[in-house]
Parts: C-alpha cells; structure tokens; sequence
C-alpha cells in the first residue's frame, strides 16, 4: 500500500480515492517539488478534516466546502434569474431549510438542483449536504455543490411553529417569536464593502423565557421607530445569529415586525445593589432618587457623545448608572421604577461602583404601581437588609426604593405625603402642602442636581428652583419665598 492509500484509510470522508488522488498530484505540482507525495497527501487530509462539520452550528461564514446533515423543515418555491454573462439558459434557485439538533440552516440549491428539489425533496427526509457557506440577504446560508437523501441517517430536530427565546439556537431560520418591547434604539448607518450605505436598528423583547436583541436590516430599520417599550409585536421569519457570545434575532428582506394584540409579561431576574461588584454584566432596578441633566462630549474620532447619570435605590443600597449614547435621551425623572438590563459595573466616582448603560443594555421604565413591576425589583425578593431597616412585607411603589430624606424628596416629587405627618415625610408634605409665598431660609446637603435641584438637612427635605451651578453632596443655603413646596432661591450661598 502506498503513502497516499495509507492516508486516506486514515481519513473518514466520503470523497472518492481517485479524486483525493489526483487532489494530492495537484497539491504536489502547485507546491514546485517541495512536497513528496506523504507530506501531500497529509495536506489534503487535513484541509478534509477542516471541512467536517459536527453539527449545523459549527458553519461558518469563510469555511470552504463544508459536509453536514440536516432534516428538511421547509422547501422554497424556485426561482429564475438572468445570469450576468448573458447566457441563453435561466438560472434557477430553490432555497431549502435544514436543521439539526443544534439549530437550522438555509441551503441554495442551483439549477437541474433546484429543479429535483421541487419535484422530488419532501419535508421531513434527511439530507447530505456538500457546500459552501456564505453570508445571505437573511444570513447564513451553504451554497450546494452536492446533495443526497440519506434514509438510513436520523437527525432529532423539533420545528416549531412559534419561538420562545429560550427556545432559540444558532442558526435557527424562519423563526417567528412574540415578545414585550423592552426598548428601542435609533437607527445607524453603514459603509459595505461594496460602497453602498447599509442601515440598521435595534429592539429588545422579551417574555417569560427570557430576553433577546432583534437587529433590523436596511428596509426594516424603519420598524424600530414604530413601537415603543411595553408594546407587545410579533417578529416573523428572523434568523439566529450571535455577536459578542450573545445570540440576536435579526430581520432582513423576507422577516416582519408587527404589533400584535397579546398579553406577554417579562419579568427580569434582577441583582440586589449592595451584591454588585466590579466587572460583572447584571440586571439592576430600583427607584430614582436623583437624575442629572445630559452632558455631550467630543470623541477621539471627532464625534460628539452624550452621557446622563441617574442614581437608583433599591432595598439594599443605591448605585449611579451612566446612560450612554441613546440610552441618555430617555424620559426618566425622580421617583420613576427603572429596570436596567445588561449594565457593566465599574469603578466610579469617589471609590463608589458605577453602572454603565450602553448600547447592549435596555432601559425600561415600569408602572410603580403594578404587581410585574414590585415583582422585577431584585432577585432575592424582601431582603430586608438595607441601611433603612425594616420593612412591612406589604409595602411597595416608592417606599420601596426609598427612605428618610430621599424618600421625602421621591413622595414630595410625586404629590405623595406620609401618613403620620413626622419625620422626612412629615417634613415633605408639609411643604407639599404649604403654599405661602413667605420668605425661608433653607440649610441642606445637595442630594439632586439639575431641575429641581433636591437639599436633605437630615429631618426634611426641599425641592429649589435655582439656576445656580451645584455638586452632590455639597452644603449650601438658600433664601426666598416658598410656594407649593418649592423655595424660589432668591439667594444660594
């Protein structure tokens, strides 16, 4: 047995000896006589072994041919095309999806292929492809050089007619899923390779299984203005794709987005604050006990960026989060129930822990009042165990983010006010319900920048309304008339 059979009996393949053969020959030719026969051969081995594909999710975008079984889940009608070299005959083209246990895949079968697919393919066989994977118009698809039916193979793969997305796989096609608009993004531009402008926009939605990023191409980028966050929309023939370890739904020519009348709940498993710590990704929510106006800045490449900074409380303690980008454009004010998904937890200002919001985070903004939303606010349920103490098992909105002064100022923002009348929600309605234009004077810790500017002195809280320049955590005193809860800072000093 010669150099060349001994390797190719080592090799499992289904190509044929006498053209791993002359594959070898060619080999040794192109490479001048560096190569003997051996060294050939085992070249064309491995370049055969790197074709193998255990399953559907391993191809990849810039393989060469691949081999691979998949079951049929759908066979596409064929189509005719105009060839660019002008020839007499039509091209034709029938796409047939397959899928394994690890997800599904678009096939392109051409010409007398496509024309056996439509006569003879049949949903539910089982086949043996050879191709070449490629980026399609809906993802990835394998361009057939070769196809068979193989009736004693059996692939265990379930189609389903609607998604969930814990249901969704790499690969996967056709899929229609119903979620919960979390979040939207703006749309963005592109430069192909091929000089034309490409466009793309963002969702998030998500329901009781879980959450995922729907990516919107070119013509269907438009969709991502049409919705709003706690719509319920139905996405049609999206394709499963992953970016950064993360699998993303995306939408091209054939995929829809449409607004559909459902009730889906998404309710997020979410991370107490005082368990944070640095470099992890979590899911955070809390009440808003401070927001800060939006800050633009220049980037390195010349670019202008913007940057918003909220602060929220939960039961166990309380955390800045920088929005970035869009994310700083949202309509969040002080007392709001915020859910921040997929932030980054770094070092902030003044040794604190910061969470950044930023482009794969979602920002939703809940009803405080609803049973969802007191479910979302931490994972761990009545902890119990933040610096305010106890609390009544039945309480919720407000009180539940927030305490003592900071409380006040959510309740007094909120037109709420104690019940008993003492301590900083005594302090609070009382000025709520003050409304002389006597003059006072006000001595307290800056707790809120911007509009309204929030002082705490440790027993009561004040909303002001000053355009004078302030830092968190600064004393000051104010002097002018209180109306309606609000001193008109005459004087800050």
């Amino acid at each position: 047995m010669g150099a060349i059979e001994e390797v190719y009996e080592d090799l499992d393949t289904d190509v044929e000896f006498e053209e791993f053969e002359a594959a070898v020959e060619d080999k040794v030719e192109q490479m001048g006589g560096l190569a003997d026969e051996e060294t050939a051969a085992m070249l064309i081995a491995h370049e055969l072994r790197d074709e193998e594909a255990d399953t559907i999710a391993d191809i990849e975008p810039g393989m060469n041919e691949v081999k691979f079984l998949g079951k049929v889940t759908a066979i596409g009608e064929v189509r005719t095309f105009e060839r660019d070299d002008d020839e007499a005959e039509e091209g034709r083209v029938c796409n047939v999806d397959v899928a394994d246990a690890s997800g599904s895949v678009r096939v392109a079968l051409w010409d007398d292929m496509a024309a056996a697919a439509e006569e003879e393919l049949e949903v539910g066989q089982v086949l043996r492809v050879m191709g070449r994977p490629k980026e399609g118009y809906s993802g990835l698809e394998v361009s057939a050089d070769k196809v068979e039916p193989d009736e004693d193979a059996e692939v265990d793969v379930q189609v389903l007619d609607t998604y969930q997305v814990e249901d969704l796989t790499l690969g996967a096609s056709d899929v229609d899923l119903v979620g919960q608009v979390l979040d939207t993004d703006s749309i963005r531009t592109f430069d192909r390779d091929d000089g034309s402008e490409g466009r793309v926009a963002n969702l998030t939605v998500g329901d009781e299984t879980g959450r995922v990023r729907v990516t919107l191409w070119d013509g269907k980028a438009d969709l991502a203005a049409e919705f709003e966050a706690g719509e319920v929309v139905e996405v049609g023939d999206g394709y499963v794709r992953e970016r950064d370890g993360d699998l993303e739904l995306h939408v091209g020519d054939r995929g829809t987005v449409e607004r559909v009348d459902e009730d889906v709940e998404y309710v997020p498993e979410t991370t107490d604050i005082a368990d944070l710590e640095i470099d992890q990704t979590v899911d955070i929510a809390g009440g808003v006990i401070e927001t800060d106006p939006k800050r633009t800045f220049d980037r390195d490449d010349g670019s202008e960026g913007q940057v918003r900074n909220v602060r929220i409380k939960d039961e166990t303690g309380e955390i800045r989060v920088a929005l970035w980008g869009d994310k700083a454009d949202r309509d969040i004010d002080l007392a709001d129930r915020v859910v921040f998904t997929d932030v980054e937890i770094q070092d902030g200002w003044q040794d604190d822990l910061e969470a950044s919001a930023n482009w794969r985070s979602t920002v939703s903004v809940l009803d405080g009042e609803s049973e969802a939303a007191a479910g979302a606010t931490t994972g761990s349920g009545n902890s119990g165990s933040g610096s305010g103490g106890d609390r009544g098992a039945d309480e919720t909105g407000l009180g539940a983010f927030a305490e003592d002064g900071q409380k006040a100022a959510a309740e007094a923002v909120a037109g709420e006010s104690g019940d008993d009348g003492n301590g900083a929600s005594g302090g609070a309605a009382a000025a709520t319900t003050d409304r002389s234009a006597e003059d006072v004077e006000f001595t307290g810790t800056v707790v809120q920048t911007g509009d309204p500017v929030v002082l705490d002195d440790g027993t009561q809280t004040k909303t002001v309304d000053t355009d004078a320049s302030l830092r968190l955590g600064e004393e000051i005193t104010v002097r002018g008339p209180e109306r309606d809860g609000t001193i008109d800072a005459d004087e800050v000093f």
